[in-house]
């Protein structure tokens, strides 16, 4: 018999809009931690990327989460990227019902953030950083908070974010409920496992390595000035896909060239501010670029589905780090390939990381353009239709400016270079009568005995040439000039 969110104590509410949304059945993470966070206990889950943590750990926390006053929010979620906490806000929200969920995070101003905060937030999604910056200012107080939600704990650790998470629990509520979900428990995780909960739930779900097992992992040696050439081969030969590099600069110089050789980049990395990194990241899932150029950043915050391709083309700094970046393909059951550019001298360093993860049997060096032979059929004919789709409209585009080019060719008798020449290529009979006027003002003044100086004659001359009013006829004070006294 299979289970239903339902049978696991979920309210009627919540099964309603996540059947809305399609969700009908709990993944083995939900089924597992779902109960035991609505009776209120301390769990600690590893589970790998994109197994649904957020429903396991959001259900709960809706559920247990009362109306809160302004500033004192009641539960509060820690994720380590604005991405990611963004999209765990957007899902909370989604079956959340009355409860009001609100997101925190830098890169962006302060005013939208003090506002939702000073009317009050149920649940409040926040990266540590903008967080302690809001408590500082006395924007928010922890000292309501029951429930405790940290995320991605091991990224957490990566990123340096552990002293700030000591800080932020330490400020909320000793009888808390401190849900703690992680890709690995080792090390920090460990540490902050046994000092903040009490008697926690352990959970393990999947495989230790579970986002590179199901992936073909390929690889080629190029030297360094060959790289981004081979990126692009491999990019037009599978895409969407993201190509990881290890600096923020790196990544916006390899964007620029992929661009150059033919490929739909957008670059991505904490650099960026947060409306170009949302802007980035739609054209990437609506179809719109290729490749996202990211550094690590986007390994853990990115989750975006159907990617078929990882390119690694700076190396991993370590086992963690390839883990966390090819786990961005092959997900949720899907098949997905890995493909890592090496440079000559960095031969031995790929070997001992591939016999660490364990893949030194199944990885194999290719040619970038073959990668297509090992992508699935359905995905490389839905490729080809979308690339066939984007150069008809690109043709379409063309002819268009070619027919609109031929008419303005034909009205004007030449090759038009751009709209602003065209449009002004009669005025030379506005010039014309505008000296001839000029001539007639001068005979005026010659007449009367007066001539006004050169510089004088030169700034009204240039006035009424560029005068946009100018029709050949003098303007009324043009025409009363010679009436006027010329010695005053």
């Amino acid at each position: 018999m299979s289970t239903n969110f339902s049978s696991l104590g979920v309210p009627e509410f919540i099964c309603k809009a996540l059947a809305r949304q399609g969700i009908r059945e709990p993944f083995e993470i939900q089924e597992k931690t779902i109960q035991e966070g609505l009776e209120g206990k301390d769990i600690c889950g590893r589970a790998p990327t994109g197994s649904g943590k957020t429903l396991a750990f959001g259900i709960p926390l809706v559920v247990r989460t009362r109306a809160s006053e302004p500033r004192n929010p009641q539960s509060l979620v820690l994720a380590p990227t604005r991405e990611l906490a963004e999209q765990i806000c957007n899902e909370l929200r989604s079956f959340s019902g009355k409860r009001n969920i609100f997101v925190v995070y830098g890169g962006v101003g302060y005013g939208p953030q003090r506002k939702a905060l000073s009317k009050g937030v149920d649940i409040l999604v926040a990266c540590p950083g903008r967080l302690e910056d809001l408590i500082e200012q006395g924007e928010v107080n922890l000292g309501a908070v029951q429930q405790v939600v940290i995320d991605e704990a091991d990224r957490m650790a990566d990123m340096g974010f552990m002293p700030a998470i000591s800080r932020i629990l330490d400020q909320t509520s000793n009888k808390r409920q401190t849900i703690l979900f992680s890709a690995t428990l080792d090390r920090e995780v460990a540490q902050l496992k046994k000092r903040y909960q009490r008697d926690p739930v352990l959970h393990e779900v999947g495989e230790r390595t579970p986002d590179i097992t199901k992936a073909t992992h390929t690889f080629m040696i190029a030297k360094k000035s060959e790289k981004s050439v081979a990126a692009a081969e491999a990019v037009k030969a599978i895409w969407p896909a993201i190509v990881f590099c290890r600096t923020r600069h790196g990544s916006d110089r390899l964007a620029k060239q992929l661009k150059r050789l033919g490929v739909d980049a957008e670059a991505i990395h904490g650099g960026k501010s947060q409306h170009q990194r949302r802007r980035a990241l739609q054209n990437f899932t609506n179809g719109k670029a290729q490749t996202l150029v990211a550094t690590d950043v986007a390994a853990r915050g990115i989750h975006v589905d159907g990617v078929e391709l990882v390119v690694h083309y700076d190396l991993p700094e370590d086992h963690k780090a390839y883990i966390h970046r090819s786990g961005r393909t092959a997900r949720a059951g899907n098949e997905g390939i890995v493909f890592s550019i090496i440079q000559p001298e960095q031969r031995r360093t790929a070997k001992k990381m591939q016999s660490r993860l364990g893949i030194s049997e199944a990885i194999h060096r290719i040619e970038p353009e073959r990668l297509s032979e090992l992508s699935p059929q359905v995905s490389r004919k839905s490729r080809a239709e979308k690339q066939l789709g984007q150069k008809s409209g690109e043709k379409s585009k063309s002819e268009k400016k070619t027919t609109h080019g031929e008419s303005l060719k034909k009205r004007n008798g030449q090759k038009p270079k751009n709209r602003s020449k065209a449009s002004h290529h009669k005025p030379k009979k506005k010039n014309s009568s505008n000296r001839n006027k000029k001539k007639t003002n001068n005979k005026h003044i010659k007449k009367h005995g007066s001539q006004k100086p050169k510089s004088d004659q030169n700034r009204n001359q240039n006035r009424k040439e560029s005068s946009p009013k100018s029709s050949g006829r003098p303007n009324r004070k043009a025409r009363r000039a010679h009436l006027q006294p010329t010695n005053r």
